[in-house]
């Protein structure tokens, strides 16, 4: 199974690095609803970064409690 995920937030939660993130495809076809899911990156096979924008949506939370003193990356909203 191929997809296209579009990362909105990196962090870590014991001693391992997740990221939240919104299924842009699935084997080529959109997602039947619009999620966040969170990746376990140990989990995750063959990653590869491709250059496709994407705008952060707005069921994203930054500020949600869970990456209170443990995000390394989150995107930009502005």
């Amino acid at each position: 199974m191929v997809c296209t995920l579009a990362p909105h937030i990196l962090y870590t939660k014991h001693d391992d690095v997740f990221v939240d993130a919104i299924t842009l495809e699935r084997d080529g076809q959109p997602p039947k609803e619009i999620k966040l899911g969170t990746f376990k990156l140990a989990g995750l096979k063959d990653i590869e970064v491709i250059d496709r924008p994407f705008v952060p949506d707005a069921i994203f939370n930054p500020g949600d409690i869970k990456y209170d003193r443990v995000t390394l990356f989150v995107v930009d909203r502005t």
